[in-house]
Parts: structure tokens; sequence; C-alpha cells
């Protein structure tokens, strides 16, 4: 009969653990006995755990970043992408250079740190858990920065579930809004106004340590989460 345990989350790489969603996703690896390494670009307020200051963006950098810290560690057993960041307004008002840091930090450096992780996930028959949203669904005006990059995010992890099959797990988790300092530096018409229909991170990074704790015979591919009154979806 085929083993059906739950695997043990061991050690894992969370991009954009800082705060917010990989915060939380690190608290629960945590409480469930593995080892969090948080990378961020800024880690002042993580006391807990392992913290590096790392630029996704940067993209080479970041790779040099993650096997240094992956050969220290000893390996990885999974990775999980939750770096993110939004510029919002039409396409025609909104900066290039702006613009086109937002792809480079939510696909760009999705894709470079996993690259990078790849080898090493492979030995333990690890797991990626990549964050996308909602808005990888379902495309709204002035969000064409975000949406871009965030439909770019589930088609890379598509690809890559495929590619790798059957050598490590890939699992893209969609929520959707959460109460996070995500919102903090929008213009004040691009913040909710009511955040009673934000998603609590906790509930977000519980699904996503459930994804990292599949028995290696099974595969949550993709898991959307939201609150239970979201208006935004579908």
């Amino acid at each position: 009969m085929a083993d059906l345990t739950t695997r043990t989350i061991g050690t894992v790489l969370i991009t954009g653990g800082g705060s917010g969603l990989g915060a939380a996703v690190a608290r629960e690896v945590a409480d469930a006995g593995g080892r969090p390494i948080i990378l961020d670009l800024d880690v002042s307020r993580v006391r807990q755990f392992e913290a590096h200051e790392v630029n996704v963006a940067d993209t080479r950098a970041a790779e040099e970043a993650v096997r240094r810290i992956a050969d220290e560690a000893g390996g990885l057993d999974a990775v999980v992408t939750a770096a993110g960041i939004d510029r919002c307004g039409r396409l025609d008002a909104v900066d290039a250079v702006e613009w086109e840091r937002v792809i480079a930090v939510n696909l760009l450096g999705t894709v470079a740190v996993v690259r990078a992780s790849l080898p090493y996930l492979s030995r333990s028959h690890g797991r990626v858990v990549t964050v996308a949203s909602s808005l990888a669904l379902k495309a709204v005006s002035d969000a064409t920065a975000y949406c871009a990059s965030k439909f770019g995010v589930l088609g890379f992890s598509r690809a890559l579930a495929a590619e790798t099959k059957g050598q490590i797990g890939v699992t893209t988790l969609i929520p959707s809004g959460m109460k996070t300092r995500f919102f903090d530096d929008r213009d004040e018409q691009y913040k909710p106004h009511d955040d009673s229909r934000l998603n609590d991170p906790e509930n977000v990074a519980r699904a996503a340590l459930f994804a990292l704790g599949q028995p290696a015979t099974s595969e949550v591919r993709e898991l959307l989460i939201c609150h239970a009154e979201e208006d935004s979806w579908p």
C-alpha cells in the first residue's frame, strides 16, 4: 500500500519572509518543526529566524545567494516564493522602470530563486510553492504590471510542474487580498477602504503548509484561497 503519511517539512527557503504572507509562512514552518530561512529586501523586523538581505529583482545575485545559503544549510527541502510588489495605475501613467520592476520581482525573481534551488530540491525530492494571485486568473484595469507578473507566475509554475513531475513537487498558491502591508505604499484610490473581506495571511500560510506536507505520491498543483465573502473572484 502506498505511503500516505505527511512528509517532514524540513528546511524551507522563503522569499518575502520579512513581512506579510512570507512571515506567516515562516511561523507556520517553525511551528511544524521545520527550519525557515528568510530572504527579503528588508529583514530588519526578523528576530526569530535565519534571514538574509536579498533583492530578488537582481536575479543573478539572487541565484548566487540561494546557492550559498543552501550549501550552508546542507540543502533545501522546499522553497516558497512569497516576495511580491505592485505599482497601480494605467499603463501610460506608471513609470516604465517601476512597471518593469514589478515583473522583475514577482516573475523573474521567482524564476531565479527556483532555478538556483532546483539541484537541492531534486536531491531531497522537495517542493516548490509559488505564490500567484487571484489576479493571475482575472485581469483588472490599472493593474497591467501586476496581472502580467502573476499570469506569468501561473504559467511558469504549470510548465515547471510538467517539466519536473516525479522529481519535485510544484504547487501554485492563488490567494486573494490579505491583511498585510502590501497596500501601504499605494495611492489612496488604490487602497482597500474596507478590509473586512481581506483574508488573514495566517490562513493562507496554513494552506501553503498543507501543500508542503503532502506525501510523496500526492500533489496539490493549484490552491486558491480567499476570504469567505471575497467579491473580486471569480
